[in-house]
C-alpha cells in the first residue's frame, strides 16, 4: 500500500513537470552595431614601433620623476572605452610603466589566453595593452566597486607606495594645450616644450605640493584625497585610508563613496579639489583613437552618438522585423552612414601610415593647441553631453553590448546589469541602516564614526 502511494505521488509530480512551460521575457531591441576596434592602426601594428610617438609637449619626463606615480584604471566591460582612456592618459603624458589596468571582469585568465571574442562585453585585449606598455593586474574574481578600491589600497601597501592615482575607465584625459603661452614661438629653432605643463606634470606638481610638510609647522599635512574633476581622476593617501579602515564592502557600489569620504572627513583628513587638465566624462568612444596622438594628416575627431544609434536600430526593428525571433539580424546590421565613416577613418589611417612609411617612418606632430585640437575638444564636449542625455541614464553604456554567447564565463549582459542594480539597492539599504540616515550628508548632520549602527532611523 505504501509503495502504491509513493508511485501515485511520483506520477503526480512528473505530470506537474510535464505541464510546466518556460515563459521567456520578450527579447530586447538592438542597441548597438557590431563592435569594431577603435584603433585600427594599432590593430594592424606588429609592435610598438609601428605606433606614433607621443607629441613632444606631452612626453613623460625622462628620466622618471623621483615620486612614484602609479595610476589604477579598473575595467569590467567595454573594451573600446577602456582602450580610449588608456591611450588618452598616455597622450596626456602619463608614463606607460606607471599605468595599471585592473582587469575586474570575473573571467579568470580567459582574456589573457585570448578566449573571449570582441563582441563580448568582458573582452580585454592583453596583447594590445602590452604593446602600449601598460601593466595589467587581474582580480581573482569579480569585485564590487568597494572591493576594487580596497584592492587598489592593498596593491599600494604591497608595493610600499605611499600614494597612488586612480581613474574611472569612462573618461578621456587631455592636457591644456590651448592654454599654453610659450616664451618662444614653436617655429623657433631653439624652442622646446620642456616647460609645457602636461596633465601628468600638473598631477606631479600637485602631489609634490601635497606631500611637502607645512612650512609653518614643519609637519606633514593631514590629507586623504585630491579630486581632479571630482573622482574622474583622484590622488589617494594610503595612510589616511588605512587609518579609517578602508572601504566598507558591505556597501558595494553607490553610497560607498559617501560612507568613505565622510569617515575621512570625520577623522579630520582633507579632501581637496585640484585641476590638472581636461577629464571628460564619456559613454562612447572616438571613432579612431589616432586623433589623441596629435599628428598632422590624420582623420578629424568624430564619434557615433550611442543614443541616436539605438533609436535608429529600434525604429528599423519595429519597421522591418515583425517577427521578434529575428531581432538579432538587425543588431548586427550597420547603418550606411556609420559604415561610410568607419571606412573613411580606416582608409585615412592606412593612407597616413603608408605615407609616413615612405618618409622613413617619421611622424609629424601637429601644432600645439591647433584647430585640430580644438575640434577634438569640441567632439569630447559633445560626447560628454551625449552621456548626460541618454534616455536610459548616464551608465547605459555599461549594458548596451550583448555579444559573446558561447565564450567562457559567458553572462547575459542585461541579467548582469540587473544583478548589479539589485546589489546597488542593497548597498543603499545597508548605508541607511548603518547611519540611520539615507542621504550622504552624515558628517554635516553631526554623525561620528562611533555612531555607526547605533542610530534610530530618521525617516518615517
Amino acid at each position: 500500500m505504501e509503495n502504491r502511494a509513493y508511485q501515485i505521488a511520483c506520477s503526480a509530480l512528473l505530470s506537474r513537470f510535464r505541464m510546466y512551460q518556460k515563459k521567456y521575457k520578450p527579447p530586447p531591441p538592438p542597441k548597438i552595431h557590431p563592435i569594431e576596434d577603435n584603433f585600427p592602426l594599432a590593430a594592424a601594428a606588429h609592435s610598438a614601433d609601428d605606433l606614433p610617438h607621443i607629441a613632444e609637449w606631452n612626453r613623460p619626463p625622462s628620466p622618471h620623476v623621483l615620486e612614484k606615480t602609479p595610476l589604477f584604471i579598473g575595467f569590467t566591460r567595454n573594451w573600446r572605452i577602456l582602450q580610449q582612456v588608456v591611450v588618452s592618459y598616455l597622450n596626456a603624458g602619463w608614463p606607460p610603466s606607471d599605468i595599471y589596468v585592473i582587469e575586474n571582469a570575473g573571467v579568470m585568465d580567459s582574456n589573457k589566453r585570448g578566449l573571449l571574442s570582441l563582441q563580448n562585453p568582458f573582452f580585454l585585449n592583453h596583447t594590445r595593452l602590452n604593446m602600449l606598455g601598460v601593466n595589467i593586474l587581474v582580480t581573482p574574481t569579480l569585485l564590487t566597486f568597494a572591493q576594487l578600491q580596497n584592492y587598489y589600497l592593498y596593491t599600494a601597501i604591497e608595493n610600499k607606495w605611499d600614494h597612488y592615482f586612480w581613474s574611472h575607465m569612462d573618461v578621456v584625459a587631455l592636457s591644456y594645450e590651448n592654454k599654453y603661452t610659450p616664451d618662444l614661438p614653436p617655429s623657433s629653432p631653439s624652442h622646446n616644450y620642456s616647460e609645457f605643463p602636461s596633465l601628468y606634470k600638473n598631477c606631479v606638481a600637485e602631489l609634490r605640493g601635497t606631500i611637502t610638510p607645512d612650512p609653518q609647522t614643519g609637519k606633514a599635512r593631514r590629507w586623504a584625497m585630491h579630486f581632479f574633476s571630482y573622482d574622474r581622476l583622484a590622488l589617494v593617501n594610503v595612510a589616511a585610508f588605512v587609518e579609517v579602515g578602508g572601504w566598507d564592502t558591505f556597501i558595494p557600489f553607490y553610497t560607498t563613496d559617501c560612507d568613505m569620504h565622510a569617515r575621512l572627513e570625520m577623522a579630520e583628513f582633507e579632501i581637496k579639489d585640484s585641476d590638472a587638465g581636461h577629464v571628460f566624462d564619456v559613454a562612447s568612444s572616438l571613432d579612431d583613437l589616432i586623433v589623441l596622438y596629435r599628428k598632422k594628416g590624420t582623420v578629424e575627431a568624430s564619434f557615433q552618438d550611442p543614443g541616436e544609434v539605438e533609436d535608429q536600430l529600434r525604429a528599423k526593428a519595429e519597421e522591418e522585423d515583425k517577427n521578434k525571433l529575428q531581432w538579432r539580424k538587425y543588431a548586427y546590421r550597420s547603418s550606411e552612414k556609420r559604415d561610410t565613416q568607419l571606412d573613411e577613418n580606416s582608409a585615412a589611417s592606412e593612407e597616413f601610415a603608408a605615407g609616413e612609411e615612405k618618409r622613413n617612418g617619421k611622424w609629424e606632430d601637429d601644432e600645439i593647441g591647433s584647430e585640430r585640437f580644438l575640434q577634438l575638444e569640441r567632439t569630447l564636449d559633445e560626447m560628454l553631453r551625449s552621456k548626460g542625455a541618454q534616455s536610459g541614464g548616464r551608465n547605459t553604456w555599461q549594458f548596451r553590448q550583448t555579444g559573446g554567447q558561447g565564450d567562457p564565463f559567458y553572462r547575459d549582459s542585461l541579467g548582469f546589469e540587473q544583478g548589479i542594480r539589485m546589489t546597488i539597492d542593497h548597498g543603499r539599504a545597508v548605508f541607511a541602516e548603518k547611519w540611520g540616515h539615507r542621504d550622504c550628508d552624515i558628517r554635516a548632520i553631526g554623525l561620528q564614526p562611533q555612531d555607526a549602527w547605533k542610530m534610530e532611523h530618521d525617516w518615517d
